[in-house]
């Protein structure tokens, strides 16, 4: 969905490869690269943006959209912060709209 795709400025895209395998394995494949060109942030695998431990804490009233698997007021480490649970398709759609979106698009799987 990011392929050609840019996201929207004023917003930070980071990704966080679940472990060393997962990330070579996008390189491997392409989608790193496909991510890098959107403006994606590569960060190290492990828990960090679960917690706010990454590229900071959000700020109060800072949104935040996530595909992490839980929710609840303080989760990413300030309990002012809007954290919001998706999948990768609308974090990938909201990322170029800068807005909360859900276009329904078909996929095509490669």
């Amino acid at each position: 969905m990011l392929k050609g795709q840019h996201i929207k400025a004023g917003t930070r895209l980071l990704i966080a490869p679940a472990s060393r395998k997962v990330f070579q394995d996008a390189l491997d494949d392409g989608t790193a690269q496909i991510l890098m060109n959107a403006g994606a942030t590569f960060l190290t695998s492990g828990c960090g943006p679960c917690v706010g431990t990454h590229m900071g804490v959000p700020g109060n009233g800072e949104n935040v959209i996530s595909t992490s698997n839980r929710n609840f007021p303080g989760r990413m480490g300030n309990p002012k912060a809007n954290v919001y649970l998706s999948s990768p398709a609308v974090v990938a759609q909201t990322m170029i709209h800068g807005e909360i979106v859900n276009e329904q698009k078909e996929l095509t799987v490669q």
